[in-house]
């Protein structure tokens, strides 16, 4: 029996998604068993606190998510505020790409949330980009 290009392309299609959940899964069991704070960790550094001294809205995303992962909720949140947000920002988006990609709907926030989010995001990122670099307290705890 002979494929054709159409099924083998969405055949490809489909299979991409599940693909990158498996990347996904096998990058989360990395980082749950490997600490990213431990001395000689492997897992690079944030190139804008190595250039620059300061913390980024990212730093300390890994280390929270290992902590994430292993059970630690407030140490996750300790590392970065953001964490929760992220993993389920990636989860929702990996789960609608994998929907779509087997001719489903896809979940869309409601409409009024488009506008907050791209305006309410970035400022959020900038504000606590900002504040954790503040040495006083109580900013200095935002720090990783």
């Amino acid at each position: 029996m002979q494929v054709t290009l159409i099924e083998a392309t969405v055949w490809k299609r489909r299979l991409m998604p599940l693909a990158c959940g498996c990347a996904l899964a096998g990058t989360a069991a990395v980082v749950a068993l490997n600490d990213p704070s431990a001395r000689g960790s492997h897992f690079p550094v944030c190139q804008f606190h190595a250039a620059t001294g300061l913390w980024c809205p990212g730093c300390g995303l890994t280390r929270g998510f290992h902590h994430l992962f292993t059970g630690h909720l407030m140490s996750a949140l300790g590392y970065n505020i953001f964490v929760p947000l992220v993993l389920v920002g990636v989860l929702y988006a990996w789960w609608n790409w994998l929907r779509s990609s087997w001719g489903r709907s896809v979940r869309q926030w409601p409409s009024w949330s488009h506008r907050a989010v791209t305006v309410a995001l970035p400022v959020a990122l900038g504000v606590y980009g900002v504040l954790r670099n503040i040495p006083a307290a109580p900013f200095r705890a935002l720090a990783p």
